[in-house]
């Protein structure tokens, strides 16, 4: 389900394209993870954010990714973008988070960016949601923002297996798994594993 997310929102919406920027947040996540190595598998300059440093390292040595950096660890998020890793501006925005990091993109967008959405998890707790400040750049920059479920793409799940299976068969697709020991933890590890099931359904992740 994951990877089936990750396939609708970057192919069928976002439409990459060989070079496209493409900035992820929550990189991490179980969707997220996929969406990279999908657009490096692409031809795309891929950076990732997270929240610690360990993730960080894994979305570089293990996914690939062309950068990542802890999110945290940036007290300029805009200088942080327009310096160091899109000086030319971000063409793909996989959007998880919301809140600041939504309007620092924005304004950091290529002309005809797109930008898919399938979750905010900055957003999820609030009974007041924060506001977005910087939607005039959806105006000048003629930028396509799309909101989905994975449930909307189910038709598309031979197409995604056509695509995604031939990359797992050669190594071209990795994954992070979280292995339990003992029998004694299994119903904890069956609860978190459902979960993670439903979160992915509903677009959602937990990282």
């Amino acid at each position: 389900m994951p990877g089936m997310t990750a396939y609708a929102g970057l192919f069928e919406i976002c439409k990459p394209k060989k070079g496209d920027k493409v900035y992820i947040s929550s990189a991490f996540g179980v969707v997220g993870q996929i969406v990279g190595q999908f657009a490096k598998l692409m031809g795309c300059y891929v950076v990732g954010s997270a929240g610690n440093q360990q993730k960080v390292d894994l979305m570089q040595v293990r996914f690939g990714f062309g950068e990542a950096f802890n999110y945290k660890e940036e007290p300029n998020l805009d200088a942080a973008l327009k310096g160091k890793y899109f000086p030319e501006g971000i063409d793909i925005f996989w959007e998880k988070v919301g809140d600041k990091m939504f309007d620092v993109v924005l304004m950091n967008k290529r002309l005809h960016g797109r930008i898919a959405v399938c979750g905010m998890i900055s957003q999820y707790n609030f009974e007041e949601h924060e506001g977005v400040q910087n939607l005039m750049h959806l105006i000048y920059k003629r930028i396509r923002i799309e909101g989905f479920f994975v449930l909307d793409f189910c038709h598309l799940y031979p197409k995604f297996l056509d695509l995604v299976v031939p990359y797992i068969q050669e190594n071209k697709i990795t994954y992070v798994e979280d292995i339990t020991q003992g029998l004694e933890n299994g119903p904890r590890s069956s609860w978190i594993s459902l979960a993670f099931s439903l979160a992915a359904i509903l677009g959602n992740e937990f990282f």
